[in-house]
């Protein structure tokens, strides 16, 4: 029982690699959608003289930092949130004394 080796074109082979390149996208991400396994991939790259991995392509600026008027407006809907949950905990509290009370 022999495995038959499939053979590509070298213009897909091109295609794919630059895919790679151009797309952003990792190499084994655009293996999985070509139906190819990860190393065919990467061979193809290293034999076009392409080491673009789509994930080293990505940008390395940070995100900027939120304005001091969202972190504010953040705080203050954290505190109250945080006073609507204490509210509803103390209810809880008081109802657990009551059922607990009338049960006996």
């Amino acid at each position: 029982m022999s495995v038959q080796r499939r053979v590509f074109p070298e213009s897909f082979k091109r295609e794919a690699v630059d895919r790679v390149a151009n797309s952003g996208l990792s190499a084994g991400a655009v293996a999985r959608e070509l139906g190819l396994h990860e190393t065919v991939l990467r061979r193809w790259m290293t034999q076009f003289g392409t080491q673009a991995t789509g994930a080293s392509r990505r940008s390395t600026t940070q995100a900027s930092s939120p304005s001091p008027s969202d972190l504010a407006a953040e705080v203050a809907r954290l505190r109250r949130e945080n006073g609507q949950l204490r509210m509803e905990r103390d209810i809880l509290k008081k109802a657990a004394l009551i059922f607990g009370a009338a049960s006996r």
